[in-house]
């Protein structure tokens, strides 16, 4: 198994200032194209052309500007709603009085409502709030009163860019939100797994040197003591705790950054779980299976065949010696179902549970938990004195899933 890091870029602001480019350019034609079908009217045209001049190298040279927050610099911002504010004072010199009387446009027009967006996605709606009122100003300064046509305009673009901006801050805070929540399922689940691997080895070791220190006696009951301390020790780690697998980040470019590493296996073929269960039969385990391969993706099979192991792990030691055991696999159209079952004398009534709050996770981990992760289920059944049986489900709609881990 290699392992990779997975990285989910999540920026919903992304689409906003790709909007806000688009924006830009094209209210900058918009804006050209109300002086040319008005030349005639100008008292000072070569004043427009000038502005206009700058306006359409300052637009068409800072696009890459306006593709991201990181780009979208203070500096930047300051620049740009100079050059809107520069355009609006300077309509009264290069445009007719009684055409600014009369309500027509202020040289940049409506690409100003531009530079004010870009305040808001930036910086939120106090950003937007300033550039607004900065606007605002303008526009009254160069009407010299405060116009009916002009006041609506003046609200209208304070009132939706500080919308904007609001929208914008819910935005952010709703997507950390939601990359912290796939930080904590990601460590959790990682967590799981290593609990898994290590109730399948380490603790199974550190059960066996105890009871086997018990038996010995003198120096070896010693060292069994200790085994059973670390063991009860190690248990409380693997059952309390995260383990900090993936990390989130703040990237002003790219929005929140999840970085988690994921398993995946080197072999992308299927593997037949019939022979990665064919090692558990022996004299005191009958394995029953299809005459045909039953092919799993190398993860599903791997975690599958591991919940049977730890199923007749716990077989061994709870039902005695002489306990026997049978594994039935049956390949059906929709699923493939597992199923362990013993002669030993059963579990007791609430046993289960008690165990999983001792931090024995034996059921809830390494068998439970490898299932769902599989998008599977794993019942146990037990009667006391009639033995217990394990059925473990595989749907075949999540192998796709199961692959991909």
């Amino acid at each position: 198994m290699t392992k990779r890091e997975r990285v989910m870029r999540m920026s919903v602001e992304q689409p906003l200032w790709r909007a806000l480019t688009a924006y830009r350019v094209l209210t900058m034609l918009y804006a050209v194209g109300l002086f040319a079908t008005a030349y005639d009217e100008f008292t000072r045209p070569w004043v427009a052309i000038t502005y206009y001049c700058v306006l359409s190298v300052w637009t068409l040279a800072t696009l890459p500007r306006v593709a991201n927050a990181a780009s979208c610099t203070k500096r930047f911002l300051a620049a740009d709603l100079t050059i809107a504010l520069t355009g609006i004072l300077l309509t009264p010199v290069a445009d007719a009085h009684e055409r600014i009387v009369e309500g027509g446009p202020t040289l940049p027009s409506i690409w100003t409502a531009g530079s004010v967006l870009a305040f808001a996605i930036k910086g939120g709606w106090r950003w937007a709030a300033f550039a607004s009122t900065a606007v605002a100003a303008a526009n009254l300064a160069e009407r010299g009163a405060p116009a009916r046509d002009t006041v609506h305009n003046v609200i209208l673009v304070w009132v939706a860019s500080i919308a904007i901006g609001y929208v914008v801050e819910v935005a952010r805070a709703s997507e950390r939100t939601l990359a912290r929540a796939l930080e904590i399922e990601a460590a959790t689940r990682e967590r799981e797994r290593l609990a898994r691997d290590i109730h399948d080895s380490v603790l199974q070791v550190l059960a066996m040197v105890q009871r086997q220190g018990a038996v010995i006696g003198g120096e070896a009951a010693e060292l069994g003591r200790m085994a059973g301390e670390q063991e009860v020790a190690l248990r409380t780690l693997v059952s309390g705790g995260l383990v900090p697998v993936s990390r989130v980040s703040e990237d002003e470019a790219e929005g929140a950054v999840v970085r988690a590493v994921d398993e995946e296996s080197d072999d992308l073929g299927p593997v037949d779980l019939r022979a990665l269960l064919a090692p558990y039969a022996s004299s005191k385990v009958n394995l029953a299976e299809p005459g045909a391969p039953v092919p799993l993706p190398p993860p599903a099979a791997k975690e599958l065949a591991a919940a049977v192991g730890a199923a007749l792990d716990n077989v061994h030691k709870h039902a005695g010696e002489h306990a026997r055991a049978w594994i039935l696999v049956e390949d059906e159209p929709d699923e493939v179902i597992v199923t362990v079952r013993d002669d030993g004398p059963g579990i007791p009534e609430g046993r289960l549970a008690q165990a999983e709050g001792e931090g024995r996770l034996g059921v809830a981990l390494s068998i439970r938990g490898r299932l769902r992760e599989l998008g599977g289920s794993a019942e146990v059944i037990s009667i006391p004195g009639q033995g217990t049986e394990v059925e473990l489900k595989v749907p075949k709609v999540s192998w796709g899933k199961a692959g991909k881990r």
